[in-house]
C-alpha cells in the first residue's frame, strides 16, 4: 500500500447508504439551494464590492463578477458531477481519496480547514463589529473590552464567541433544525439586496460608467486588464460557499438529483443578484466615492445618492432606512455563513476521521440527534476561543488561495475519473470534459497568482503542519494501509521528500516577498526561513528512519 492509495468506490457507496449508522438524511433539494445561499451571500458583498470597484475596476467590477463566477461554474459543474456520484459527507476531501489517492486527500482536507473553521471564525469577529455598530444606533455600548480581542486593545471578544456557540448549538441539534433557520435567513438576506436594487435602479446615472474599464495607473492591478482580474480574486471571497453544499450529500434525500440542483442553483442565484447589485451601486454614483470606504460605507455612499438632488448639488436621501436594513442583512448574513462554515467543517473531519487519519472523537454520532454532535463541541470550543483572541487580518486571502485549491483538485479529480473510471455511473455529468475541468483549473489558477505573496507563505506553513500532523498520526492510523514496516518506511521518505519541495518553496516566496517588499517584514521572513529549517530536519530525520 502506498500514499497515494485510493478508497474504493464500493466502500463509498456503502457509507452512503448507511442509515442506521450514518448522519439522518433530512436535506430535499430547496433546503440545500438555501444552504448554498446561506454560504455565498455574506457581508463580503456589502463590503468587497465597493472597495474593489474603487481600488482595482471601476464600473468593470462587473467584467471581474463575471470571471470569478465563471471560475466558480467550472469547479460547480465538477461538484456537481462528484456529489451525485459519491453523495458522502467530506466534499473535495472524499472526491480527492477516491481519485488521486490518500495523501492528496489529506492534503485537501487539511487545506479546507482554512475555508471553513478559520473562515468561521473570522466571520465570527466581523459579526460582533456590526453588532456593536447596530446597538450603538440604539444607544447601547458594549465595552471595548469586552467586544475585541487583547491585540485590538480589548481583552475578550465576547459577541464572536456568542454567535459562535449558538450556531454550534443548532448545529448538535440537527441538520433538519439548522437548514429551517438558515432558510429563514436566506429569504431576509436576499430580501434586502433585492430592495437595494429595485429602489436603486431608478436612480442610475449612465454616466457613472463611463469610462466603463478605467485606464490603468501604471501599477499593476490598478483599473485596466489588470485591475479587472485583480478585482475578479478579490471578489472571489463574495462567493466562497456553495462548495459547502456537498458536505452534506450524506444528508440529503435524494443526492444523485437533488446535489447538482444546491449546488448549480445556488451559484447562479447568486451571480445574478450580484451582477444587478454592483451594476446598480456603481450606477448611483462614481465608484471614485467609494475610495477609502471600509465595512458597509460604500454601500452607505450608495444609499446616500438614492435621492433627489437639491440646487446646491448635495443630494438628499430617500431611503435613509435602508442602511439599517443593511446591517441586518449582514448579521443574518454572517450568522448563516458561520452556521454552514461549521457545518460543512464538522463534515469534512467526520469523513476524514472515518477514514482513521484522524481521531475517532471526530466521526462519533449523537444517538438522539444523528449529528457529529462530539465534533460540533470540539470546534466550538476551537473557533470560540480564535474569535475571541486572535484578530482578524489577512484570513481573507487564506480562505480565497485555500478555496482556489480546492477547486483545482476537484476539477483534476473529475478528469482523472473520467479517464480511469469510464464505467461509473453518473446521474449528472459534467458538460465537455475535458474542457470544463481544464478551464476550472486554468482560471482557479489564474486568480491564485494574484494573490499576494504573504498569503502564499500562510498557505505554505499550513500545509507543513498538516504535514506534521499526517506524518505522526494519519499515517499510522490509517484505515487502508496495512500498517506493515516496508509501507511505514516507505511512506516517510515519500512525505519527506515532498516536503522538501515545500520547505524550498517556502523560503523562495519568503525571500522573494522580503526583497520585493518595503523591507517591513521581519517578523514574518524570520519566522518563516525559522520554521523552513526546523521542518527541513525533520524531514531528514524522517528520511533517515526509513
Amino acid at each position: 500500500m502506498s500514499l497515494f492509495v485510493k478508497k474504493p468506490m464500493h466502500l463509498l457507496m456503502s457509507e452512503a447508504s448507511d442509515t442506521e449508522k450514518g448522519l439522518k438524511k433530512t436535506l430535499g433539494a430547496g433546503s440545500l439551494v438555501a444552504l448554498g445561499i446561506g454560504a455565498i451571500i455574506g457581508a463580503g458583498l456589502f463590503s468587497i464590492t465597493g472597495l474593489a470597484a474603487a481600488n482595482n475596476a471601476g464600473p468593470a467590477i462587473t467584467i471581474s463578477f463575471i470571471v470569478a463566477a465563471f471560475g466558480c461554474a467550472f469547479a460547480g459543474l465538477c461538484y456537481a458531477e462528484f456529489a451525485s456520484m459519491i453523495p458522502v459527507a467530506g466534499s473535495a476531501y472524499t472526491y480527492s481519496y477516491a481519485t488521486m489517492g490518500e495523501f492528496i486527500a489529506w492534503i485537501i482536507g487539511w487545506d479546507l480547514v482554512l475555508e471553513y473553521a478559520v473562515g468561521a471564525a473570522t466571520v465570527a469577529i466581523s459579526w460582533s463589529r456590526y453588532l456593536v455598530k447596530f446597538l450603538e444606533d440604539f444607544n447601547i455600548h458594549i465595552p471595548t473590552a469586552l467586544a475585541s480581542g487583547p491585540w485590538d486593545g480589548g481583552m475578550l471578544n465576547a459577541p464572536a464567541v456568542f454567535i459562535v456557540v449558538i450556531v454550534s448549538l443548532l448545529l448538535m441539534k440537527g441538520s433538519q433544525e439548522s437548514a429551517l433557520v438558515n432558510a429563514v435567513i436566506v429569504a431576509l438576506k436576499v430580501a434586502v439586496v433585492l430592495t437595494f436594487i429595485v429602489l436603486g435602479w431608478k436612480y442610475i446615472d449612465k454616466g457613472n460608467y463611463v469610462p466603463y474599464i478605467p485606464e490603468n495607473t501604471g501599477t499593476f492591478g490598478e483599473f485596466g486588464f489588470t485591475g479587472i482580474i485583480r478585482a475578479a480574486a478579490i471578489v472571489f471571497f463574495a462567493y466562497i460557499g456553495f462548495d459547502a453544499v456537498s458536505t452534506a450529500a450524506q444528508e440529503a434525500k435524494n443526492p444523485k438529483r437533488d446535489m447538482p440542483i444546491g449546488i448549480l442553483g445556488s451559484l447562479i442565484i447568486c451571480t445574478v443578484l450580484y451582477l444587478l447589485f454592483a451594476h446598480v451601486m456603481t450606477g448611483v454614483t462614481s465608484y471614485l466615492t467609494f475610495a477609502g470606504k471600509d465595512g458597509i460605507a460604500p454601500v452607505k455612499v450608495a444609499i446616500d445618492h438614492m435621492g433627489t438632488q437639491m440646487a446646491d448639488g448635495s443630494v438628499t436621501p430617500d431611503y435613509p432606512w435602508l442602511n439599517r436594513a443593511i446591517i441586518v442583512a449582514i448579521l443574518a448574513g454572517y450568522a448563516s455563513v458561520i452556521l454552514v462554515m461549521l457545518m460543512g467543517q464538522s463534515r469534512v473531519f467526520f469523513s476524514m476521521s472515518k477514514d482513521g487519519l484522524l481521531p475517532p472523537v471526530f466521526h462519533r454520532i449523537h444517538p438522539k440527534f444523528r449529528t457529529p454532535a462530539r465534533s460540533n463541541f470540539l470546534f466550538m470550543i476551537f473557533v470560540s476561543l480564535f474569535a475571541a483572541f486572535v484578530p482578524a487580518r489577512v484570513v481573507g486571502e487564506m480562505t480565497s488561495i485555500g478555496t482556489l485549491f480546492a477547486f483545482i483538485l476537484v476539477c483534476l479529480g473529475v478528469w482523472v475519473l473520467r479517464v480511469k473510471q469510464p464505467e461509473l455511473p453518473r446521474s449528472f455529468k459534467t458538460p465537455l470534459v475535458p474542457l470544463v475541468p481544464i478551464l476550472g483549473i486554468a482560471t482557479c489558477l489564474f486568480m491564485m497568482v494574484f494573490l499576494p505573496l504573504d498569503t502564499w507563505i500562510r498557505l505554505i506553513v499550513w500545509m507543513l503542519i498538516g504535514f506534521d500532523v499526517y506524518l505522526f498520526y494519519g499515517l499510522k492510523n490509517s484505515g487502508l494501509s496495512d500498517h506493515s514496516e516496508a509501507t511505514h518506511r516507505k511512506s516517510n521518505k515519500l512525505v519527506a521528500q515532498i516536503g522538501y519541495g515545500l520547505v524550498a518553496l517556502l523560503i523562495g516566496v519568503a525571500l522573494l516577498h522580503h526583497f520585493e517588499g518595503d523591507g517591513n517584514d521581519w517578523g514574518l521572513f524570520i519566522f518563516s526561513i525559522v520554521f523552513a529549517v526546523a521542518h527541513l530536519f525533520l524531514f531528514i530525520s524522517r528520511a533517515n528512519k526509513s
